[in-house]
């Protein structure tokens, strides 16, 4: 059952900018009073995003991804893309006139995010106004500010790319499911689909997706061959488009698995090659046209995987293996979803069930009602791929909430027309159900509560991360960026925000592609002290900067006995290292004396 309104050209702007207004605002005002005393660049791919716009904009060069001042005296080349850099040094460029340096990087952090959540709720506007009708628009701009995986990326000081990556995948979707329909959209919805994959592979399930949907639309209609094959091609031709933006020209034949390399640009070649080829081949019956899709889309994959079958391991497949098993696996957001829901349950909860309930809805929808059918299969094909990869990392969650909501706004529609045509306690329980059931910050709340009657895990990580917010706050690096620049050794987690606010160079922060850093922090924090001055001699490390709330201080456990992370919590540590820092501070600053 659905709206029998006409579907209009596009949604009510109005209430588009007057729901992304409000949440701004909100948003905002969090920031400014609720937040006023945690890191404003909270997590530490934001501070080193902002590292490398200052680096931009200082005339570091464009094909030159070298964080300078990381893994010193070395350096790190990062797999970030400048397609993120460029409009953040822009406001950066913009706003230091009026405001000076640091407060330009400050409101660059509130007005980027801010102007990306707009664009969010727009697409998600268009999508529902497509599957649902103008009645579908309001839960579809409402319930994603109401989910924390949305507000956790467009929220002031989130200037990484998971925000944007979000808003690709999202209009790809919505391209994808017009493209049926409307066949020009293919090629949109192609050339999104290569934007999305040249600023991050996490966009790759969505990918595969519309893959599937565009390869299946003409598979259940041969009228579709040049919609497919516009799609191939445009996603062929944006992904080449983008690895000359992204390396020069010496270096466009270079793989990488964790970045857009020829490796996923051969990908695309053979979704092109095999929706071309297929288009023009003969094939009368739908299994006969699946057949061949099958064939030529698993020779061109089987070709790629012959040419670079080290991706066949994933983007982290070149990473030490030691690394993996004592420092990937460890991390939250890359855990399987049932596993975060026992760590951090609150999340878990909020932004898993909305994905699933919404995959469930849409499932329903598809088998039990023929309008539009094939538009919603579409829809369909995307939540699968999303929540599936959702299932395996949590981290998916921010890729899976926003499909979802076209499927919660028609609940909500039809709860609303049964309880319109009855007005009954039943009809109203399901309306209200409806609401609730995609509210992620309400289950949030509900089971924040009942997890507080029971302590566990899912304290002792919030309390972690607690513990070390103070250690990232600007006033943290006063005293440190008073010295003369220095050569850092400190907890990983630490070192994005050392380079965003003071001047030295550190050995690690949280990024596979400097898995040399990451190795040698772990080696000073764990092995033997004779070994960890072994690695502070090899890189002429000046100071070991520490914030006692990190996880490196409590060392692992497997741990030397006379490691630096044993010394120091006996109180212990050798006379080669001398305390330098003021009474007060936060962060605790040693100076390495010369052997």
């Amino acid at each position: 059952m659905t709206s029998s309104a006409p579907h209009r050209r596009s949604p009510d702007w109005r209430l588009i900018l007057l729901a992304g207004a409000g949440a701004a605002v909100i948003l905002v005002l969090r920031t400014l009073f609720a937040r006023a005393e945690l890191p404003f660049f909270a997590d530490t791919d934001d501070a080193m995003r902002m590292v490398r716009v200052m680096d931009f904009i200082q005339g570091q060069p464009w094909y030159d991804l070298t964080a300078h001042r990381l893994n010193t005296p070395f350096g790190a080349e990062l797999h970030w893309s400048r397609l993120v850099d460029l409009p953040l040094a822009g406001l950066v460029m913009a706003f230091t006139p009026l405001l000076g340096a640091d407060l330009a990087i400050i409101a660059t952090g509130y007005v980027w995010p801010m102007a990306l959540l707009g664009v969010l709720l727009w697409i998600s506007a268009l999508l529902a106004n497509r599957l649902v009708g103008p009645e579908g628009v309001l839960p579809a701009v409402v319930l994603p500010v109401l989910n924390p995986a949305i507000t956790a990326e467009f929220t002031p000081g989130r200037v990484d790319h998971h925000n944007l990556v979000i808003i690709l995948t999202l209009a790809t979707a919505w391209a994808s499911i017009e493209a049926l329909r409307r066949p020009r959209f293919a090629v949109l919805s192609g050339l999104l689909a290569a934007t999305a994959l040249a600023i991050a592979t996490e966009a790759l399930p969505t990918i595969a997706a519309a893959i599937l949907v565009l390869g299946l639309l003409y598979v259940f209609d041969a009228g579709k061959a040049a919609t497919m094959r516009n799609f191939g091609l445009a996603f062929a031709a944006g992904a080449m488009g983008h690895l000359a933006l992204f390396r020069p020209p010496g270096r466009w034949l270079e793989p990488a698995c964790d970045v857009l390399s020829p490796v996923y640009v051969g990908v695309a070649l053979a979704v092109a090659a095999a929706f071309t080829l297929a288009s023009l081949i003969p094939a009368r019956a739908a299994w006969q046209r699946f057949a061949l899709l099958a064939l030529l889309g698993g020779l061109g994959m089987g070709l790629v995987a012959l040419a670079w079958p080290q991706c066949l391991q994933g983007p982290y497949g070149a990473l030490d293996p030691w690394l993996q098993d004592n420092w990937i696996a460890n991390i939250v957001e890359a855990k399987p979803w049932l596993v975060s829901v026992f760590e951090l349950p609150a999340y878990g909860f909020a932004v898993g069930l909305p994905a699933l309930l919404g995959t469930l809805v849409v499932l329903y929808r598809v088998l039990r009602v023929r309008e539009d059918r094939g538009a919603w299969a579409a829809l369909l094909v995307f939540l699968l791929c999303v929540a599936l990869t959702m299932l395996a990392q949590v981290r998916g969650a921010r890729l899976s909430v926003m499909p979802a909501m076209p499927a919660a706004a028609w609940l909500i529609v039809v709860a609303r027309q049964r309880y319109l045509a009855s007005p009954r306690l039943a009809n109203i329980a399901g309306l209200m159900g409806s609401w609730l059931a995609f509210s992620g910050v309400i289950l949030a709340l509900v089971v924040s509560q009942l997890t507080a009657l029971t302590p566990g895990r899912a304290q002792e990580v919030t309390a972690a991360r607690a513990s070390k917010e103070p250690c990232l706050l600007p006033a943290a690096f006063v005293a440190l960026a008073a010295m003369p620049p220095a050569r850092i050794m400190s907890p990983i987690d630490l070192g994005a925000h050392i380079q965003l606010y003071t001047n030295h160079a550190v050995v690690a922060a949280p990024y596979h592609r400097n898995q040399q850093g990451v190795r040698d922090a772990f080696r000073f924090f764990n092995d033997p002290i004779a070994d960890a001055r072994a690695v502070l001699a090899a890189r002429d490390i000046g100071l070991v900067v520490l914030c006692p709330g990190m996880a490196e201080l409590q060392g692992l456990a497997s741990r030397a006995e006379d490691s630096f992370a044993a010394l120091y919590a006996q109180d212990r540590l050798p006379a080669w290292l001398v305390a330098v820092s003021p009474p007060d501070s936060v962060l605790t600053i040693y100076a390495v004396q010369p052997q």
